[in-house]
């Protein structure tokens, strides 16, 4: 099914002219440099293709005749290559012997393949004949010799590579055709599994620029136990040379399109409709947070505009009943990718998935927070000491899931924000103080999202749904605790105002986890605190925690888990309604 729709992606792509995805037989590459010949075979210069981007340089992107698979093997691309295969002299971690073979390959091919023309026949006349203290003579010769980047080669009298001459173009297209129908020898022939006809099979499957591995999404390691009924490599599962490229030039199109692509922990994603949508460019933003100094609420507004299209029903009437595709990947072991995620359903669907996620999320925060949180920022929010690397394996992947399924969250988000809370997260404050925060507005919402959800799939008679705000006729213990908390602190920073440590530093996770033993204490100290305040604040205060020790039968002696979430969030509504009111 995942070959298959991106066979049927590329096919939809391939017949768009306004389309940038390569023919077939060719892919896109950037080179940074193109040697540039005169008619005679004489050096004229080494062309550099580069342009500024800010502080780095990015090499211009041809459409090339497509690579060859390379693992151990001496494999020569056509008319373009690394510079070892080339030069002699480059600066690879290679014995001379093995760079010796590898530019008599390239050399060979050319002969073999396109000797019949001039401008080749020039071309190799160079390659023998040219000498080391010629090269040495441009300005980026010791950048290639040290970096080994990929070359090509055009003439001074033309403005584009020899690949895209006419005359040598129409020639490797026929050489391409040759290889993929099967008039070129020593193909096997099957029936292909993605469009059940006969074909020319692939024995192996190129590979996937989703890490610098660049592993194959299909591989079958040779000889290791993989092979069955006498079949190796690619044999074992039959794909035509054509759905190879097919397929493998779809997801690399996708890997590489900003808008069509994310990234959620070691997870990549990628996704695309049946046909071509609006929501295939949208889709992959609401994972994304874009860094734009000009305007930090970017996100937020991308955001309002995409749940804006959902509500009016934009996709429902043109786009709803369109299939939809995601496909998560990730770096596995061996020469192969793993997929980590696959999902098919319609953008209908998708819809109102993104709808209820973002419904799930909503909470009342400070002003200085953006709207709506990215799911990047939400993850990091709950990892040990904010560190996105420290962040539990599989959870990423399994929000993710939760999201695009729209299924109840993983319970691991639910511990790891637990578990968040209890360590504190550390902040300073403008004057040098630095403070232990518990419920950040990322943590708060996380909870909201996951006990809401969680008792929407499975209810139970008492439980009452988490609002955006506090809250006041909830009768969750562990809220109401979470509540009287907030309302003691906040008591004693009244009557304290330049105290540095409060009780949230020191009770918290006590009062989080096991109320019996701390709440008696901290009664006794409000007693001392509320003596401090004027008359207006103690019977404010006062009528505060008769209303919420009202809903509080006894202090039990231990949490669970829900009810500890619960007890986070009615910290945080109480404490963030305090600050809502100054």
């Amino acid at each position: 099914m995942i070959l298959q729709a991106l066979k049927e992606y590329y096919d939809r792509k391939a017949v768009d002219p306004d389309s940038d995805i390569a023919p077939i037989g060719w892919e896109y590459k950037a080179i940074p440099f193109i040697v540039v010949l005169n008619s005679f075979g004489n050096l004229v210069q080494i062309e550099d293709t580069r342009e500024s981007e800010g502080t780095k340089k990015k090499a211009k992107v041809f459409c090339v005749p497509r690579s060859e698979n390379k693992t151990s093997n001496i494999k020569a691309n056509l008319l373009w290559e690394k510079a070892e295969y080339i030069f002699a002299g480059i600066d690879a971690q290679k014995d001379e012997k093995r760079l010796q073979q590898e530019r008599e390959a390239f050399s060979s091919r050319l002969e073999n393949q396109l000797g019949e023309f001039k401008h080749i026949q020039v071309l190799l006349s160079f390659l023998k004949e040219v000498k080391s203290e010629r090269l040495a003579q441009e300005a980026c010769w010791g950048e290639i010799k040290e970096k080994n980047p990929y070359l090509t080669f055009r003439f001074h009298d033309e403005m584009t590579p020899l690949f895209l001459r006419p005359d040598i173009l129409k020639k490797i297209n026929e050489i391409k055709s040759n290889q993929l129908t099967g008039v070129a020898n020593g193909n096997k022939t099957g029936v292909c599994l993605i469009t059940g006809e006969p074909c020319v099979i692939s024995r192996t499957h190129s590979k996937t620029f989703i890490n610098r591995k660049n592993n194959s999404l299909v591989s079958f390691q040779k000889d290791s136990g993989y092979d069955s009924y006498g079949k190796k490599q690619g044999f074992n599962a039959p794909i035509s040379k054509t759905s190879e490229f097919a397929y493998v030039t779809a997801l690399n199109t996708l890997l590489k399109s900003p808008r069509q692509r994310f990234f959620i922990g070691d997870g990549t994603y990628v996704c695309w409709s049946a046909d071509k949508t609006n929501f295939e460019t949208e889709f992959a933003m609401i994972f994304d947070d874009p860094i734009a100094q000009d305007n930090p609420d970017l996100y937020s507004e991308k955001v309002k505009a995409l749940l804006n299209s959902i509500k009016t029903g934009a996709f429902q009437a043109d786009e709803g009943f369109q299939r939809f595709y995601v496909l998560g990947l990730s770096p596995g072991g061996g020469t192969r990718i793993s997929v980590r995620f696959w999902d098919s359903r319609t953008i209908s669907e998708y819809a109102t998935n993104i709808q209820r996620y973002f419904d799930d999320l909503s909470i009342d925060k400070p002003k200085k927070y953006p709207k709506y949180f990215a799911l990047n920022r939400l993850l990091v929010s709950v990892a040990q000491q904010g560190d996105k690397e420290k962040l539990p394996p599989k959870l990423a992947g399994e929000v993710v899931r939760s999201i695009i399924c729209g299924i109840p969250y993983p319970e691991s988000l639910l511990q790891a924000s637990l578990r968040r809370i209890q360590s504190g997260i550390k902040k300073r404050l403008r004057d040098g103080r630095q403070i232990t925060e518990r419920v950040t507005p990322e943590i708060a919402a996380l909870l909201k999202a996951y006990l809401n959800r969680y008792y929407q799939f499975y209810p139970i008679k008492d439980y009452r749904e988490v609002y955006m705000s506090l809250d006041t006729n909830h009768t969750s213990i562990g809220y109401n605790l979470g509540r009287l908390f907030a309302t003691l602190e906040h008591v004693q920073v009244k009557a304290n105002p330049k105290i540095n440590t409060t009780i949230r530093d020191r009770y918290f996770g006590a009062a989080c986890t096991t109320p019996v033993t701390v709440f008696a204490t901290l009664l006794r100290l409000k007693n001392h605190h509320l003596t401090k305040l004027n008359r207006g604040q103690f019977i404010f205060f006062e009528k505060l925690l008769n209303e919420i020790m009202e809903k509080i039968s006894e202090f039990p002696p231990y949490l669970n888990l829900h009810e500890q979430g619960l007890f986070a969030i009615g910290y945080y509504h109480q404490r963030n309604k305090f600050f809502s009111n100054n």
